[in-house]
Order: structure tokens, then C-alpha cells, then sequence
């Protein structure tokens, strides 16, 4: 099969890849802006293959995009390209729209002219894959709630709202035209080639560089962690196996509220870099994020009943995994931050009153 991935030189696009060549016959087009967090690094391992193609183009660009479908032939389309961090979307929300919408909406007007053109055999195996979040559900009411595929919409951020304006939009092309679409929504991800902006790899190079560990609030948050590996293995599943139409939700079953988590990166590291003084010396608690969800939860018992995916990792083997990634590879730290973003407080919002 021959897998059109945007945004395939980011952090969950790079993992889907790297699981399709390592673990399949399957071929690879690569399309990537290479934003501040997009970068060919990731891919190193796989770019030797003769199944791995790139192409650095902008999902906005209807003429480049209707190139690459007709110069590679895509049998099917995985949708990862965003903008996905929620403070950069409270800072500036118009980059979030411009690429999370109307880019969804173009990728799907030119897959959806490509689409129509394919003789019966290969229009009938055509699919388009969108990966969204479990933060278009908003916040979790209760303690024992759990999203599912049919918990209404509730966006709190301006990425949020843009991703879900994304699956309502691919959803309205699947019933009004007939293109064959599958979404799916997932929990927070970790693991490596994590761009340092998010917590989980903040917290590690904050840590080891004697820097502040900033938790918003009292780090009661609560989000359900999945290992990316894991992820990247369900989406394929999904995309080869599942039912066009549908909606999957896909959890790791690992419910952690922030400060656990930083206090857990923080024991790992006493074990592994004994500091003079605890890391936990440097949790500071910094005003909370504007229209800041307090938990996220999935259940993800379709996907695993349907397709038989499982998460592999828990969170204890996740987080270990993770924090030694992060430790032999500092140096590909040191490369991706372009001077752009030097893990300083982002999503204040400034005009906001909080």
C-alpha cells in the first residue's frame, strides 16, 4: 500500500512511519511544511528506504498537493499535519485556522477530485485517515466519565476548536460526497522525538539543566497518557483495518494528573542523574492556562473490540522509556530548537483577562 502522510516529520507522524517501514511492505509519501516542529531528523533511521518519499509542501497549496497525489498514486491518506500546541493557539490562534482548517479542507477537496477519478477497483480501497484529539470533547464532567466515540463536542481553546472544526469538516465530506473517511481521537502523547515545548519533555531538559519545572495551577490536571509508539501502531491498524465511516478513540489507559507526572520524571532522573540537590526543588507553580480543562479520559474499548489494538506500554514502562530517550539523545534537543522557542512560558495571553 502506498501511505500519504502529512505532517510526517512530526512527532506522531514520524512514529507512524517509522512503525510502517520498520514493520510493513508498505511505501511512504512524506508531506511536511517542516514548521519549528516538524523535522527530518526524526526520520533518519528510515530515509535510506527505497519505500520513503518527502515532499516539503504546505497542505494549503492546492496546486503542489494535486502534484504530489498525481505524481505518487496514494492508495490512502493519513492526516496529521497541525499545528497542535495549545498556549502557541491562545498566543496566535490565526495559524491554528489557517492550517488545521482550511488546509484540512483543501487536502480533502484534492483527495476528494483524486478520489473520484480512480477506476472502481482502487476508488473502492481508497481511504482517508484524520487523526484528531480528545480535546475537541472539552472537559470531563465527574470523575468516573469517560469520552466516547459519541461524547458531544466541546472545545475550550483555539486549538481545540480548530481540530474540531477539522472532524466536522471531514465528516460533512464523508455524508455529503461520499469519500471514504475514518477519524480517530487520541489522549496525550509521549515518547520520543517529542518537540521540548510540550510537559513531558520540558520537564526532563528543564530538570537537567537546573531550570524551573513551571506546573500551571496546582498541577491537578488530569490527562490519559499514551505512549506515540503505541499510537502509531493503532493508526495503522486503523487505517488498513477499519470501518470506513467510523470514529476510533484511542487511550492509554494511564489517567495521571500533572504533578504526578512531573514528579515521577523527577524521581526517574534522581535514579538515573543524581543531582546535588532533589528536582523536585524545582517544581515552581505558575498561573494557570486560560480556559485550562481539568481532565481528559478515553475510553477505548471500540478499538480494542473492533481491532483488537491494545496499548502496550503503561506508563511506568512508557515514562522510563521516555526519560532515557531523552538523556542519550540531548543532542538532537539541541538541534531542533532553532532559536524560535527556548522552552520559555508560552499561551499568557497577555490581552486575556484571567
Amino acid at each position: 500500500m502506498k501511505l500519504l502522510i502529512t505532517g510526517g516529520a512530526g512527532f506522531i507522524g514520524s512514529a507512524v512511519i517509522r512503525h510502517v517501514i520498520a514493520n510493513t511492505a508498505d511505501s511512504v509519501i512524506i508531506v511536511d511544511k517542516l514548521t519549528y516542529a516538524g523535522n527530518l531528523e526524526s526520520l533518519a533511521e528510515v530515509s535510506d528506504s527505497e519505500r520513503y518519499h518527502f515532499e516539503q509542501v504546505d497542505i494549503c497549496d492546492r496546486a503542489e498537493l494535486e502534484r504530489v497525489f498525481k505524481q505518487h498514486q496514494p492508495e490512502a491518506v493519513m492526516h496529521l499535519a497541525a499545528e497542535s500546541h495549545v498556549d502557541r493557539s491562545i498566543d496566535g490562534p490565526a495559524a491554528f485556522i489557517e492550517t488545521n482548517i482550511v488546509g484540512t479542507y483543501t487536502l480533502l477537496e484534492v483527495a476528494r477530485s483524486y478520489w473520484r477519478e480512480l477506476d472502481e477497483k482502487r476508488k473502492s480501497r481508497f481511504r482517508f485517515h484524520h487523526i484528531s484529539t480528545d480535546e475537541v470533547f472539552g472537559d470531563l464532567d465527574g470523575p468516573e466519565a469517560l469520552f466516547t466515540e459519541q461524547t458531544p463536542y466541546a472545545p475550550s481553546s483555539p486549538y481545540s476548536a480548530s481540530k474540531a472544526s477539522s472532524d466536522h469538516l471531514v465528516r460533512a465530506w464523508r455524508r455529503t460526497y461520499g469519500l471514504p473517511t475514518l477519524i480517530t481521537n487520541c489522549s496525550n502523547n509521549y515518547g520520543p522525538y517529542h518537540f521540548p515545548e510540550k510537559l513531558i519533555p520540558l520537564m526532563i531538559l528543564n530538570a537537567l539543566e537546573g531550570k524551573p519545572l513551571p506546573v500551571y495551577g496546582k498541577g491537578e490536571q488530569i490527562r490519559d497518557w499514551l505512549h506515540v509508539e503505541d499510537h502509531a501502531r493503532a493508526l495503522y491498524r486503523v487505517v488498513t483495518e477499519g470501518k470506513v465511516g467510523e470514529t476510533y478513540n484511542i487511550g492509554g489507559h494511564n489517567e495521571k494528573q500533572n504533578i504526578e507526572v512531573v514528579h515521577t520524571i523527577c524521581a526517574l532522573l534522581e535514579e538515573l542523574v543524581p543531582s546535588s540537590s532533589p528536582y523536585t526543588s524545582l517544581i515552581t507553580y505558575v498561573a494557570d492556562r486560560p480556559g485550562h480543562d481539568l481532565r481528559y479520559a478515553i475510553d477505548a474499548g471500540k478499538i480494542q473490540r473492533e481491532l483488537g489494538w491494545v496499548p502496550q506500554e503503561t506508563f511506568d514502562s512508557g515514562i522510563r522509556k521516555t526519560v532515557l530517550w531523552y538523556l542519550e539523545n540531548q543532542e538532537w534537543c539541541r538541534r531542533v530548537q532553532d532559536g524560535s522557542y527556548q522552552r520559555e512560558r508560552l499561551g499568557m495571553a497577555n490581552e486575556v483577562d484571567v
